[in-house]
């Protein structure tokens, strides 16, 4: 089996998807798989229901607002992947500019999970095309997961999916902080966060198609990735 890498996928974000999967895809030998809730509802792991008002996602229960389609599927991948082994999940708004293998070689049995633990307190205010932008703690530290599949502290990771409140998810709260591990932040690199040159540039604020963000960092490349993609 090949190394396993699960992209968030929400069908108003195609675009980035394809870059996101031609971009690893260039660099490392890896099988990709899309989280579709479609998919995720007929195997009887998502339940949750939500509405769009406006273009804004909402818990259909809660009213609670959320981003995108894969704002509570990520946490699906230990079972997705069968309980077993490790896995790659990431948002699909990611560019990669090396080999994913380099993260699988980080994997250690000691964590449930590995992440990219960067300090981002972004202004509350909008993103992604009138997305409403929302700071908490730990804040995008789940939008790039090497999730270690088999470990026990997973074991109700289903239930909580479907039913607890997206920021306690984003957090991690589940996981006592000792089973959290650490990723170099070249993984998840956020422009006005992160230090130094990108293995993987994460376009959370606005991606180079959107107005205002044409001229961001590392643009070129990943509008030079959708003109392949296509």
């Amino acid at each position: 089996m090949g190394l396993r890498v699960f992209v968030g996928y929400d069908p108003t974000e195609d675009d980035a998807y394809r870059v996101c999967v031609a971009s690893l895809k260039r660099h490392a030998k890896v099988e990709v798989q899309p989280l579709k809730l479609d998919e995720l509802r007929q195997a009887g792991l998502y339940t949750r229901q939500h509405v769009r008002e406006n273009g804004q996602l909402l818990d259909h229960f809660t009213r609670q607002p959320f981003t995108t389609e894969f704002t509570f599927s990520r946490y699906l991948v230990p079972a997705v992947a069968g309980w077993k082994g490790w896995a790659l999940f990431c948002d699909c708004d990611f560019l990669f500019r090396a080999d994913v293998a380099e993260l699988f070689a980080l994997a250690d049995p000691r964590y449930a999970v590995l992440v990219c633990q960067q300090r981002h307190a972004p202004a509350v205010g909008r993103k992604m095309e009138g997305q409403e932008q929302y700071a908490y703690w730990r804040k995008n530290w789940s939008s790039l997961m090497l999730w270690n599949c088999a470990h026990p502290a997973h074991a109700r990771l289903v239930y909580r999916a479907n039913s607890w409140q997206k920021d306690l998810l984003h957090e991690l709260a589940w996981l006592d902080d000792e089973l959290v591990g650490e990723l170099p932040p070249c993984w998840n690199w956020i422009e006005g966060v992160t230090h130094g040159e990108a293995k993987a540039v994460h376009f959370t604020a606005g991606l180079p198609r959107m107005p205002g963000y044409e001229h961001c960092a590392y643009a070129d490349e990943w509008r030079d990735e959708l003109r392949g993609a296509r």
